[in-house]
Order: structure tokens, then C-alpha cells, then sequence
């Protein structure tokens, strides 16, 4: 599963589990998998029907599942949730067919079949007969209402992980048991249906509707499971006997075509990377209109929210396409890591997730080098070690005790520090025996699950070094090291101290903990050489001390990098000379040392000055961050108007050479530039910028091809920013009558953006809207949060939280009131989440709640600190 904006994804693990030591994990073994479900029975294959009632929004279904006992059972328990039954019987050969009661345990989402006599081990058919209801959040089975021009549409999808195939089939909805599936299903003679299996066969019915059946599964975990149906258009082809197919509503199949060739060209990279061929008769990719964020990887039926995945080279801009390409790659390297070789519980979540991202950044930087997109991760990886260095972060590897708190894995530490420790290792091991090492994991494992420790073995048997040591400390603990460096130069010859401690930014850490830690030692120009820093400290010895020294040049170490002084400024003043991933890491670096007090503002400032020619993208938009957390701390103090004349001076400079309109010689680059500093400048309230949006958008009005496709997104967002009642109803129109995803995510985004207070009250009325699909529902309220209005969103959401917490996804609504106060930075926001949560929520909804309350009071004491600073550095 992928989500497209990660960076609002939250950390959510109990606070106690962040002091766990760092052990080495068993390899896996299905008895002693955690878990509800006894382990005596397990599922062999689900025959199961099912008939859909759009009307009403229900659901009734049959199924046989063909059970083995292992050992002898007097009950049968796997998991349903808001299911009735109807009937029950269980048979076998030789047996008489004995008539089950369920008893079913809405709490715990079980329900259990008390034999009444001990079961021999063996075959058996457990029989069921259930009803269901359809959601409208994207849980079990669900309902997307659309349009197509005026006319109203219905379709169906379903979104199982991690807990949720309970809500449409009663299954063992664990991991660890994996099954074969065969399904069918009826629908209206106009709809088509996609699962994870080709159509084996079609059947017309009575009052115009018809019987769909798919074929047989492989063995999967029940999470992988799916259903789409409605009115539908496919594109495909045939890739070395693969069928590649892009599923879209009516009139957007043409969108699909660069998923559809991504797709084919992916397949072919990992096919070849794992070294197993994909093993299903198809692939299909299949956009919703809506329903839910991102994507889910669904063994051979990927479905994705259609603004993710479709890309109109005519409307849509250049970063629509490469998201597409990179959720795509995400997705298709799950049909590997997640789905052929799964995760035995969610504890081992990341082995899905975090390898699923690396993959997907390698495969990205394997056919599209110039979107450099590496060094984009780099922004992603500072974002969660800022997360990550807190008291309330959580390691890479949490347990998760129940399947109530798997949810909650699905964080930025288990996808991007996942994905970040990924790239360490490998580039300490090197390619070829990672490559290989993973290659003989697939080998071996295909069809099962496994844990951290089978991975380990497997590359550590590739490599020859200590994977298991060194791995176990990165994975099993939380934080990571901020490494000092120290030199001095003794006859003619550089030492080198290294030094480690766990770097924190809210207050000191207790643990004192230690890792090994690979890090490559050079000089600018020069050669780096490894070494594993597997103490307090250790001394190297560099010939020669005339060239600046450098620490992890590349970029790939998950650790922060303290120079002394004189090696400081030995880099900064060479800083428009280094390579990106060292001038990327020194900036990164220096703002991480100045927010924990280690450094002043002032040397940072410095520094920036250094980097106004810069060329890259990512780190302006570095820059522009850091510069955009100051802003909002500045928010109603003098010192903000220093701050923006700063970012001002700062970029137009650079701003000038790039110029208003594009040019045919305009890289990628160049253009997402251009947008990206214009709407800095006109979020600093630069009169020029807001004109030319507003300028924009007079045209856009009248003819919507006036503006290039990489200016919308600024262009709709400074308009909504600055938005009059009557551009408010202009933007509010084109929200409701957008025909696509990215058409109304962008409106949506502009309404959120809104300054004056009394149209971001409207804005947040239609949070409630029946008419906008959930998934932009729940992005309304913390938008308008983040745009200036914290206290009005909040009070917003407290008076409609039942209405609000029903769009909310199995992700989300732990999340939901935690995300509208988490750009904050005064206290009293954090007092008065942890307060509301601890009163009207659960106990599984704490942890998230006190992790945001936790980054308020850290920004707030970085407040105090900073803003000093800025009027000594600034006025």
C-alpha cells in the first residue's frame, strides 16, 4: 500500500515499546506467529459468491472454504466483522454434515463454530451463509458514487488491508494463513468485474444482470484480495505472456496509457531483478474515482485513486507523471515483496513497506535517471528523521499486539526509514551481493512468510559481513546517531575522529544507545572508503590534509553529520562546487544542528547564501522548507515579516533567471522550479506572484489550455489563497463538476488554501458534503488547519466528529484529529489534543495523539530559541 502524501502519515506505537533493546528475530515459524486465531485449523480454499445490492448498499454471500485440521479441534474461529449469518454446516468424508451455531463476538471480530465433539485431523468444508454491508470509507467492500458529463454513477471496489477482508468474506484474516481464492459475483449486465484472477467464465441472469466467475488464486494472505465493478473501460496488452491491463470509468481509458506502458516495462525490471517472473496470467492496474488515498497492491487487481495513477500529458503536469510512475513501481514491487513472499505479522510490516519504496526508487532511477530520483528521496528520509528523532518515535520493527493496533503501522518509519536503512545496507554490502542475497530470499520463501530474520540469513550468506549485528540495531531500535566529526593534521597526515550519540531534538536521550554504523570517509574530489563504527568512537588516517574533508559524500547514511568548526567551514565555503548528495547533506545537516540547539541560525543563513545559484530542485525545496518552518512559527510575531523578506531576496535572484513564462529550453527541472519558488513568493505575500496567479486564473476561466499544465497547481493554489467570495464560488464550482481525480483534488486544495476566515468556514462545510468522495473529505479539515485556521478547524471537527470520523478509513481515524493541530507550535494545541483524544477515543488512538502533542512542544521550544536568532541574523 502506498499513500501519496506520506509525509502526513503519523507514527503510532506506544511509547513503551520505544526503549525495547535491539535482538536478533527468529526466522519464521507459523506456530509461534503472533495472533487471535488458534493455528490448529487453517484455510485451504474459499469457494465463495457473493451478490452486491446497489440500492440499498448491502450485501449477501455463500461460501465454502475446504479447512485442514492439523491437530485435533472442537471449535473452528476465524474473523467477520459487521456480518449476520444465516446458516452454517460443516462436512467431510465419512461424516455426517453437522449444523454449526455462530457465536460471534462483534468486539473481538470473530466468530466461532462450537463442535460439540473433537475434530480428527484432516480435510473438511465448513459452509456459511453471511450478509454484509457496503461502507462508504474505504473498508471491506465499498461504494463510489461518480459522475460521467451530468448523468450519476455507482461502482463497487474494496480495500481489505490490513484488517478488513473480514468485512466482506468471514476468513482467517491473519497473515500467516495463506489460501487460494475462487470468486463470483453478480452485477448489472452493464457493469464489468475485475478480481485478482481473469474471468473464467460469464453467465447471463434473470432482470438484467449476470454472474461473473474468476479464477483460481494462488496461495495469498487474505488482505490481497479483490473486487471492482461498475461501468468500466480497459486498455491492455500482452507482455511475455502476461495481460497488462489499466481499468478506468468511461472516458478516461486514453489516461491510462504511460501506466500501462510503465507497467510493461516495470514487470520486465523486476522479473528480472528478483529473478522469479511474475506468476500471475495477468496485471491489472484499476483506477477509482475515488473511495480512498493512494494505492493497494492486490495480488494481479492493483487499484489505485485515479489521481495517482492517470496522467493526461495535455493537462496534467510533469509531476503527475512521474507520481504515476513511482506508485506504480511501488505497487508492481509489491507483487514480489508483500504478495509472493509476505510479512508473517504486521510487527514485519516493513519488509512490505520499506522494501516496497526502495524498489520503487531504484526502478525509478533505473529508467528515468534525470528526475534524480535518489536525491529526491533524500527530502522524504529528512522528514522522517526529524519524526524519528523524538522520544515518541518508535523502531522500524514495532510489535503490534493486536490486529486493532496494525493500523498504526503504516507510518513514515516503517516506509521511509524502511526504504532509508534499505539504501545503507546495500551500498555497504554492495549491489551485487545485496541483489543476490535478495534473490535467494524470493527463492526460497516464494508462496510463504517470513520474518527479518530469514532476510538477514539470506544476506548475510550473500555477503560474507555481519547483516545480522548490524541490521538488528537499526530495526529493533528507535532514533538514530548523530555522527561529530573532528580533525587535525599531524605531519602531513589527517586524523579523523568519528564519535557517535543518539541525536535528539526534544530532550536528551536516557537509553545512550550505540549502533554499528557504516559510514564512508573522504574528501571533496577524492575517493571515500567505508568504515563500520561500531563503538562510542574510532580514528581514521588520511593521507595528505589539503583537500576538504567529507562524511557520507553519497548521502545514503541514516544519521545526522556534526562537523567541528574549521571542517565546517572548510565544506561551506566550497558548497556550490560539491556534488548534490554532499551540498544536499550539508544543508540538511546544518538546519537539523541549528533546530537542536547544536549551531546558530545565523551560520545556517550563512550557508543558504552559499546556494543561491543552485540548480537542483530538491534542494530548494530544502531551503524553501526549512525557511516556510520558520515562517510558521513566526505566525503573528514581528519577526515574520524578516523571515519573508529574507525568503524574497533570497530566491529572486534566482527567480529572475528563470523568468514568468516557460521556454523551450526548460528542463523538467526549470518548470517545477518556476512553480514551486512563485508560489513561495507569493505565500510570502510578494504582490507580483499574486498577480500573475490571479492573472492565471482570469484566463484559465476562459480558456483553460491558456495556462501550461506545470503553472496550475501554483496558479490555483495562490488564487485560493487569496480567494474574494466570488473566486471562493468560482473554485467551489469547479470542485463539484470536476470530472477527474486530479481535477478535483486541485480544487479542493485551492478552497483549503483560503486566508479570510469566513470562506474557510464554507470551505470546511463541505467536509460534510455527501457529494465529495470520503478520501477528499478528510482532507479538508486539516487543510484549513494548516492554512492559518487551527482553532477554527478544530472547533469545526469537534462539533461534527462522528460525521467526520464515518469518511475516515481504518488509517485515518486515529489520525484524523491529530493532523488538524500538527502543523501547530504553541502548546496550549498540544494540551488540548491529548486532553480530547484521552476522553472521546480509545486507548489505541494515545499513542498518535501524544506523538503530535510531543512535535508541538518541541517546535514551540524552537520558537523561543529561533526567533531570537532571526532578529540577530536578519534585522
Amino acid at each position: 500500500m502506498r499513500h501519496p502524501h506520506m509525509k502526513q502519515l503519523a507514527l503510532a506505537a506506544a511509547l513503551a515499546l520505544a526503549t525495547l533493546p535491539a535482538q536478533a528475530e527468529a526466522p519464521f515459524s507459523f506456530a509461534a506467529t503472533p495472533g487471535k486465531l488458534p493455528k490448529n485449523v487453517v484455510p485451504v480454499l474459499y469457494t465463495a459468491h457473493l451478490v452486491p445490492n446497489l440500492s440499498d448498499n448491502t450485501f449477501s454471500g455463500t461460501q465454502t472454504v475446504d479447512i485442514d485440521v492439523l491437530t485435533p479441534a472442537s471449535r473452528i474461529m476465524l474473523n467477520a466483522a459487521d456480518m449476520a449469518f444465516n446458516g452454517a454446516t460443516l462436512s467431510g468424508k465419512g461424516m455426517t454434515e453437522i449444523v454449526l451455531r455462530p457465536q460471534v463476538d462483534a468486539k473481538e471480530e470473530t466468530v466461532t463454530f462450537e463442535l460439540g465433539r473433537e475434530l480428527a485431523p484432516g480435510r473438511y468444508q465448513l459452509s456459511l451463509q453471511f450478509r454484509g454491508q457496503m461502507n462508504r470509507e474505504a473498508r471491506g467492500m465499498f461504494h463510489m458514487d461518480y459522475k460521467v458529463g451530468s448523468a450519476s454513477k455507482k461502482m463497487l471496489s474494496t480495500q481489505m488491508e490490513p484488517t478488513d477482508a473480514r468485512r466482506m468474506l468471514p476468513t482467517w484474516d491473519e497473515p500467516a494463513f495463506r489460501a487460494a481464492y475462487r470468486l463470483s459475483v453478480d452485477v448489472p449486465g452493464s457493469f464489468k468485474a475485475y478480481s485478482n484472477t481473469p474471468v473464467d467464465k460469464q453467465e447471463a441472469l434473470a432482470g438484467g444482470m449476470q454472474r461473473i466467475h474468476f479464477g483460481q488464486t494462488p496461495k495469498m494472505p487474505s488482505y490481497l484480495m479483490v473486487l471492482v465493478a461498475g461501468e468500466l473501460e480497459r486498455i491492455s496488452e500482452r507482455h511475455k505472456g502476461v495481460e497488462i491491463g489499466v481499468v478506468t470509468t468511461e472516458g478516461k481509458k486514453e489516461t491510462g496509457r504511460f501506466a500501462l506502458e510503465s507497467t510493461k516495462r516495470l514487470l520486465g525490471y523486476f522479473n528480472n531483478y528478483f529473478g522469479q517472473p511474475y506468476p500471475l496470467p495477468k496485471l491489472d492496474q484499476i483506477a477509482v474515482p475515488g473511495g480512498f488515498n493512494g494505492a493497494m497492491e492486490n495480488w494481479g487487481g492493483i487499484v489505485y485513486s485515479e489521481s495517482t495513477l492517470l496522467y493526461d500529458p495535455k493537462k496534467s503536469p510533469d509531476s503527475v507523471r512521474q507520481g504515476s510512475f513511482e506508485i506504480n513501481a511501488h505497487e508492481v514491487a509489491h507483487q514480489w515483496f508483500g504478495n509472493l513472499v509476505t510479512m508473517a505479522w504486521w510487527d514485519n510490516l516493513w519488509l512490505n513497506e520499506g522494501f516496497a519504496s526502495w524498489m520503487a526508487t531504484k526502478a525509478t532511477d533505473h529508467f528515468y535517471p534525470d528526475w534524480r530520483p535518489f536525491l529526491h528521496s533524500l527530502s522524504e528520509r529528512d522528514y522522517v528523521m526529524e519524526l524519528d528523532a523524538r522520544k515518541t518515535t518508535h523502531p522500524i520493527q514495532t510489535p503490534v499486539l493486536n490486529e486493532a493496533q496494525a493500523a498504526d503501522a503504516f507510518d513514515a518509519i516503517t516506509y521511509t526509514k524502511g526504504q532509508a536503512f534499505l539504501r545503507m545496507l546495500e551500498a555497504y554490502l554492495g549491489e551485487r551481493d545485496f541483489r543476490k542475497g535478495i534473490r535467494s530470499y524470493m527463492e526460497k520463501h516464494q508462496y510463504s512468510n517470513t520474518t527479518t530474520g530469514d532476510l538477514w540469513a539470506a544476506l548475510e550468506k550473500a555477503s560474507g559481513k555481519p547483516v545480522e549485528k548490524l541490521a538488528s540495531d537499526w530495526t529493533t531500535q528507535p532514533g538514530f546517531p548523530v555522527l561529530k566529526v573532528a580533525q587535525s593534521c599531524e605531519g602531513g597526515k589527517r586524523k579523523v575522529t568519528l564519535s557517535q550519540q543518539q541525536f535528539r531534538l526534544d530532550e536528551p536521550a536516557k537509553e545512550q544507545r550505540l549502533w554499528n554504523v557504516p559510514v564512508q570517509v573522504g574528501t571533496v574530489g577524492g575517493k571515500a572508503y567505508y568504515t563500520l563504527l561500531a563503538g562510542p568512537s574510532t580514528t581514521l588516517t588520511q593521507h595528505g590534509c589539503d583537500a576538504a574533508l567529507v562524511v557520507d559524500p553519497h548521502s545514503v547514511g541514516y544519521f545526522r553529520v556534526q562537523y567541528d568548526g574549521a571542517s565546517f567551514d572548510a565544506l561551506a565555503r566550497q558548497s556550490a562546487q560539491l556534488p548534490d548528495t554532499t551540498r544536499f547533506k550539508l544543508l540538511s545537516d546544518t538546519w537539523s544542528m541549528v533546530q537542536a540547539d547544536r549551531q546558530d541560525l545565523g551560520s545556517y543563513l550563512k550557508l543558504v547564501s552559499g546556494y543561491r545559484d543552485e540548480p537542483r530542485l530538491v534542494v530548494w525545496s530544502t531551503i524553501l522548507g526549512h525557511l516556510n518552518t520558520l515562517d510558521r512559527m513566526a505566525q503573528g510575531e514581528p519577526e515574520q515579516k524578516l523571515i519573508r523578506r529574507y525568503l524574497v531576496e533570497t530566491i529572486k535572484p534566482r527567480f529572475a533567471r528563470l523568468g514568468w513564462e516557460e521556454r523551450p529550453t526548460d528542463t523538467i527541472e526549470d518548470k517545477q522550479l518556476r512553480a514551486s519558488m512563485a508560489a513561495a513568493l507569493a505565500r510570502a505575500g510578494d504582490a507580483e506572484a499574486i498577480a500573475q496567479a490571479r492573472a492565471r486564473f482570469a484566463r484559465f476561466q476562459a480558456d483553460p489550455s491558456s495556462v501550461s499544465p506545470e503553472m496550475i497547481d501554483f496558479t490555483f493554489s495562490v488564487t485560493g489563497r487569496y480567494a474574494d467570495a466570488a473566486t471562493w464560488e468560482a473554485l467551489s464550482a469547479k470542485a463539484m463538476t470536476a470530472q477527474t481525480g486530479e481535477e478535483r483534488n486541485r480544487y479542493g486544495r485551492a478552497l483549503t488554501n483560503v486566508l479570510d476566515p469566513a470562506l474557510s468556514a464554507r470551505t470546511l462545510d463541505k467536509a460534510l458534503s455527501p457529494d465529495l468522495p470520503p478520501q477528499l473529505a478528510t482532507q479538508i479539515v486539516p487543510g484549513v488547519a494548516r492554512s492559518e485556521h487551527i482553532d477554527q478547524a478544530w472547533a469545526f471537527a469537534v462539533n461534527n466528529r462522528d460525521a467526520l470520523i464515518k469518511n475516515e478509513d481504518s488509517l485515518g481515524r486515529n489520525r484524523a484529529f491529530p493532523n488538524i493541530v500538527s502543523s501547530s507550535s504553541e502548546v496550549r494545541h498540544a494540551d488540548r489534543l491529548e486532553a480530547y483524544v484521552q476522553a472521546n477515543f480509545g486507548p489505541d488512538a494515545q499513542a498518535e495523539a501524544q506523538r503530535v502533542a510531543n512535535a508541538i512542544r518541541t517546535r514551540a521550544a524552537q520558537k523561543a530559541l529561533l526567533l531570537p536568532q532571526v532578529r540577530a541574523a536578519l534585522n
